[in-house]
């Protein structure tokens, strides 16, 4: 129970060195290796976590919901295995649930349904506007191909653009992190099952191929505290989360963190950049939401300080 966290506050608590084997919830695509970075933030988050985790203990709560979430390559997935480890450590029963099991298509579906809505959308506005001709209808097919009909600098080549850019970019912020685009409802239900003592729930376990899809009861029985990994673990949509905890990353470090897990030296496309900059903005919308902001390097952030790092660290 959450009242096992007033003992660990008022006593001291642990922080047990890691096993290679650290259970690591249940992210698509199974285990991800955990670096030295992941526990020095997860040393830094934890004690404060626990403050929040009295306070609703405090307050008569007997379980709580933890999410964990930012952008690409910020360590949720290794952080919150680490947390989960040195909760169940001390006592306090604990699990991590992957939001990315919960997007309305599997990844290879999802990923061409977001081209889709961009290109849809730049592709009707030309012919709303007028700007369409044999020549312009050549030169978005053209780009289409290269990948680079997202590329903002295109606009300084082609008149019609700009035009298409912005009504695809608009298009595809009005799809991404939103219900259009994930079940927001059915991670809700398990939060509010969770919360209300259902002892055995049913989560969606998923790959990457439309026949690798299934349900797992799992056993929630001795577990008072279920941590949420996930980009969108703040967003409006989503109900039940009692402590957000944003781990922040800058532009220029997601950027640093995709150029180095590149493979054979490819960079990500125009495509993928644009998705990540809506998604990083999403996330600063979001930051007032949140119980605790972490930057990159474990700093413990206000709002104030969040736009000063952002700001020092924009591309």
């Amino acid at each position: 129970m959450l009242d096992r966290v007033m003992e660990i506050i008022d006593g001291a608590f642990e922080l047990p060195p890691l096993r290679e084997d650290i259970p690591q919830g249940d992210v698509p695509g199974g285990r991800i290796r955990i670096y030295e970075n992941h526990k020095e933030k997860a040393d830094q988050v934890f004690p404060l976590l626990l403050k929040e985790l009295s306070a609703l203990s405090s307050s008569g709560r007997k379980k709580a919901v933890v999410s964990i979430y930012g952008g690409s390559g910020v360590g949720k997935t290794g952080i919150a295995a680490i947390l989960a480890y040195y909760l169940r450590e001390n006592g306090i029963g604990s699990y991590v649930l992957s939001g990315d099991n919960y997007p309305h298509r599997i990844p290879m579906y999802n990923d061409a349904e977001r081209i889709q809505v961009f290109r849809e959308a730049g592709v009707r506005a030309l012919a709303r506007e007028g700007l369409i001709s044999e020549d312009v209808n050549r030169e978005v097919h053209d780009l289409q191909v290269k990948e680079l009909d997202a590329d903002p600098k295109q606009a300084e080549i082609y008149p019609w653009f700009e035009r298409y850019f912005q009504s695809g970019r608009a298009a595809l912020s009005e799809y991404l992190g939103t219900p259009k685009e994930i079940d927001f409802e059915e991670v809700s239900s398990i939060l509010k099952a969770f919360s209300e003592g259902s002892d055995l729930i049913a989560l969606r376990r998923m790959g990457r191929t439309d026949t690798e899809l299934w349900y797992e009861m799992v056993d929630f029985s001795d577990v008072d505290v279920l941590i949420v990994e996930w980009t969108h673990g703040n967003s409006d949509y989503l109900e039940g989360v009692d402590i957000p905890v944003f781990l922040n990353s800058t532009p220029m470090e997601t950027l640093m963190y995709r150029k180095a897990r590149s493979r054979d030296g490819k960079e990500d496309s125009c495509f993928v950049t644009m998705v990540l900059e809506i998604e990083q903005g999403k996330l600063y919308d979001q930051a007032p939401k949140a119980k605790l902001i972490f930057a990159k390097n474990g700093e413990l952030l206000d709002l104030e300080g969040l736009k000063r790092v952002t700001e020092e660290g924009s591309l």
